[in-house]
């Protein structure tokens, strides 16, 4: 018997199906970075840019700002302070993450290279950015330190420590967020200025810059211990978030119990201040208006029974001399 022939276009579905599979499995799992862009990047103060972005998260409230001291691959390495806060703009993106919005050119407060900075303000934390030569403004080199080093987080972070009975009566809590970081760069980093933030819910993190105490060699290690504090009375599920370099190195959760020391001492408030009022009250009224004598009880007079006119009293009634003299013959 002759062997079977096997049909020429017998794998050819197969293969298109597979082409078919890898094609579409390529855009669906990238992941779509925020980008900002320019109208122009150069302009002078008092005039005004036009800055356009996409694949940022739909609906999102973002900020612009002009910002200094700044590159697109190192973020802004002066923090929020680096920028012209007051004459920055909100914006937000559409349904497919993309927006459009003018800004004013404005100084910023320390000199350039400068940079149009976007950030998410809710939610998940994002951020770009775009070099922007602002016109007749001072411009210095950014730190040599800074352009070489570049720490990245080694271990998972951790919150050292715990609440205490002053805690418990609405003390500000506080906690010491520990990391370990190593310089991935070229040279050292030496006092390295660290942004920690804390957020509550879908609230922008607040930041507060910290300075760290030692030199990181290139490819060395070292375990970072920053100070945490919140405000007074504070309670709930809140994020504690590491940034550097204008990039987030670590976030970690904090969940803070509630003050029910100060519940406790209003409850007690509104229960004596009410009774000791009250018997304050009472002392007064008996000062002012105090009980006389006469209100006390008064003996019961006796009960006479009236004697009818001429006739002679019984002798039980009679008194006692006028018994004996009924007694006689």
């Amino acid at each position: 018997m002759p062997p079977a022939v096997r049909p020429p276009y017998g794998p050819l579905p197969v293969l298109l199906a597979l082409l078919l599979v890898l094609a579409g499995a390529g855009p669906a799992g990238a992941v779509e970075r925020p980008v900002v862009e320019l109208s122009t990047s150069q302009a002078g103060t008092g005039g005004s840019v036009t800055v356009s972005g996409s694949g940022w998260r739909p609906r999102a409230l973002l900020t612009l700002l002009v910002c200094g001291q700044a590159e697109p691959e190192r973020g802004v390495t002066g923090g929020t302070n680096s920028c012209a806060n007051a004459d920055g703009r909100a914006v937000t993106t559409d349904a497919e993450g993309r927006f459009r919005r003018e800004l004013p050119v404005v100084e910023p407060p320390v000199p350039c290279p400068c940079v149009v900075h976007v950030a998410t303000v809710t939610g998940a934390g994002a951020e770009a950015d775009a070099a922007l030569q602002v016109a007749g403004h001072a411009v210095e080199p950014l730190p040599a330190d800074a352009a070489g080093g570049r720490l990245s987080l080694l271990a998972d972070t951790r919150l050292r420590g715990s609440g205490g009975l002053l805690t418990w009566f609405g003390s500000p809590p506080a906690r010491t967020l520990v990391v370990t970081l190593g310089n991935v760069g070229t040279s050292p980093v030496r006092d390295p200025v660290f942004q920690v933030g804390t957020s509550h819910g879908v609230f922008a993190p607040e930041w507060q810059e910290q300075r760290w105490r030692g030199t990181i060699r290139p490819g060395g290690k070292a375990r970072v211990e920053l100070p945490v504090e919140l405000a007074a009375g504070a309670h709930g599920d809140y994020t504690v978030t590491l940034k550097y370099g204008g990039k987030v190195l670590a976030e970690h959760p904090w969940g803070v119990g509630r003050p029910w020391g100060v519940t406790l001492f209003w409850v007690l408030v509104l229960l004596v201040v009410p009774a000791a009022l009250f018997r304050a009250a009472l002392a007064v009224v008996d000062r002012v208006h105090p009980r006389s004598p006469g209100h006390a009880a008064r003996p019961a007079r006796r009960m006479r029974l009236p004697a009818a006119r001429g006739s002679a009293a019984p002798p039980w009634f009679a008194p006692e001399g006028d018994r004996s003299e009924a007694r006689r013959p």
